[in-house]
């Protein structure tokens, strides 16, 4: 029964800092739009911004070698050589291991 009342008597006397320390771990962590789960997306986010600019970084890169294709038909003809190995009949093609790797 001591125990009971010195209990109660330490509730009694920190109320207000049970109540702010009670109110800060059910917004941290246990609340649906919690601080852990905010920081979680916030990660994400970045992680997701830095994929679309490496993906718009690809698209501009695809589109102006398009572009190139649609103005100079000698670049689908390196192209063609380069990337398909194509050789013109007289031709001799000569592929270094450097060159295979990538």
């Amino acid at each position: 029964m001591d125990k009971l009342v010195s209990f109660w008597l330490f509730v009694c006397k920190n109320k207000y800092l049970i109540t702010l320390v009670l109110f800060a771990v059910l917004i941290g962590f246990l609340d649906e739009n919690s601080i852990v789960r905010r920081m979680g997306y916030a990660r994400e986010e970045s992680r997701l911004r830095e994929e679309i600019d490496k993906f718009r970084t690809e698209y501009e890169e695809n589109t102006r070698r398009l572009n190139e294709l649609a103005v100079d038909s000698g670049t689908i003809e390196r192209i063609a050589r380069e990337k398909y190995l194509m050789k013109k009949p007289n031709e001799d093609i000569y592929v270094f291991e450097e060159d295979i790797e990538k």
